[in-house]
């Protein structure tokens, strides 16, 4: 697998009302380096290699992992950390006093996010949350409810927001360049898809519900960003066009995605090795309402030669495009009046890594603990991630029942009220999550 599944059980719940690390003196926790916990342990664990960076002082001393290879892993990469077999013995350590944890990272398959997540947010432990929310809306509510009748801290990963190319089309529209945002236009190339999602438990809808969700995600969070609103009505359609004819399948427990990935596997139809269940969508779209009026679509293959995200947004005074999506790239903006031309009237250069998003899982990281420890206002917001799991589970559906379209249902006015008391705007940089106003 991807990520190593981990086993749990209902714990009681404990109502935490802050932060587990707050900034008073008399906190001994604030007193002695963070102890973090890392809960599955594939191929997206390495995000945890940011803690001590993030957080001086900071230091895995647990990780759990119900699976033998991933236990393995951990041990390898983190030798003075306890490995636990279960969640349930990671929070009973903490619970005991034996083996407190401040804070969780959660890199566990999809399907295991809500219940990882709930579990843990029940034990007071402040939780890092790997995107997707949930695989589901119900399931994504039901994290965001616990987190506010808990108060314990809850933080999703949308990295995307502190990229490179995302900061930069965010300051062109803020600067007005575009005037007005009516209308984003995403495309979404992913060319490293076979190896990526098809040949493990990404292929399964039953484990990620939808490649709308689980790859959408961050474009979908993006799109609510760039034009500041939430979508309200959506569309979908998509197919299994390619990947569901390969016959070549196999079970790859034990193995990581680095295991098998390989530029050679090309093209699309000569992948052999798929996961045995396949029967997620390789190309889907989704149409988009928000509820400013904005309208927005979102297109995704993913057996594309080349692998790299276009936006476009239309304002009232020009629009903007991204021309590659890291650094090299460039995003341009036209915002006078001619005919065709290459060259934006602006150009402006995408700073950041050259591939990849280690400079993005760094900011992320900072962030989290930066508002654990310090209180401070955070760009990613948990509404904004319940919001794309609306979004792109809804599509899904959509897409599913005959392009039918959906109007995305409001979260309880009591976990709304509890995250919007904690920033100026759903969409703004001062989300704050987890502390008593």
């Amino acid at each position: 697998m991807l990520h190593d599944s981990v086993m749990h059980k209902d714990v009681d719940a404990q109502r935490v009302t802050d932060s587990n690390i707050t900034t008073d003196s008399s906190n001994p926790a604030t007193q002695r380096p963070l102890r973090v916990a890392v809960i599955g342990f594939g191929a997206r664990a390495q995000i945890a290699e940011h803690v001590a960076v993030a957080r001086p002082g900071a230091h895995i001393v647990a990780i759990a992992d119900s699976n033998p290879d991933g236990q393995g892993r951990a041990l390898a990469a983190y030798p003075a950390a306890t490995i636990h077999p279960s969640l349930d013995a990671l929070i009973e350590a903490h619970r005991s006093g034996d083996a407190t944890i401040d804070a969780a990272i959660v890199t566990t398959p999809d399907n295991t996010h809500e219940g990882v997540a709930v579990a843990l947010l029940q034990a007071g432990i402040a939780v890092y949350l790997e995107k997707p929310l949930a695989i589901t809306l119900e399931g994504a509510d039901r994290v965001l409810t616990t987190a506010a009748e808990t108060g314990t801290a809850l933080y999703v990963g949308h990295n995307f927001r502190h990229s490179g190319v995302v900061r930069t089309m965010r300051e062109i529209i803020e600067r007005g360049e575009i005037g007005e945002v009516k209308a984003v236009w995403v495309r979404h190339f992913v060319g490293n898809g076979g190896d990526y999602y098809f040949k493990d438990w990404h292929a399964d809808r039953s484990k990620t519900g939808t490649l709308l969700l689980q790859k959408a995600s961050h474009d979908i969070d993006i799109v609510h960003y760039l034009a500041s609103g939430y979508t309200r009505r959506v569309v979908g359609m998509g197919d299994l066009m390619v990947y569901g004819d390969i016959t070549d399948r196999r079970d790859r427990t034990g193995e990581v995605m680095p295991d098998w990935f390989s530029f050679d596997n090309w093209p699309p139809a000569s992948h052999t090795g798929l996961n045995p269940v396949v029967d997620v969508e390789d190309v889907s779209m989704m149409l988009m309402t928000l509820d400013n009026g904005v309208m927005a679509s979102y297109q995704q293959c993913h057996f594309t030669p080349d692998y790299w995200r276009n936006y476009t947004v239309i304002g009232t005074e020009g629009r903007l495009e991204n021309i590659g999506d890291t650094a090299g790239g460039v995003v341009k903006v036209w915002n006078r009046r001619h005919d065709w031309q290459v060259d934006g009237d602006l150009e402006y250069p995408i700073e950041g890594v050259t591939s990849g998003h280690d400079d993005a899982d760094l900011l992320t990281m900072t962030e989290f603990f930066d508002h654990l420890v310090d209180g401070l206002p955070t760009l990613v917001s948990p509404l904004a991630a319940r919001e794309a799991v609306a979004a792109g589970s809804l599509a899904a559906a959509s897409l599913r029942e005959g392009s039918r379209p959906i109007d995305v249902p409001t979260l309880p006015a009591h976990v709304v009220d509890y995250f919007t008391r904690r920033t100026s705007s759903p969409q703004s940089a001062q989300t704050t999550l987890g502390r008593t106003s």
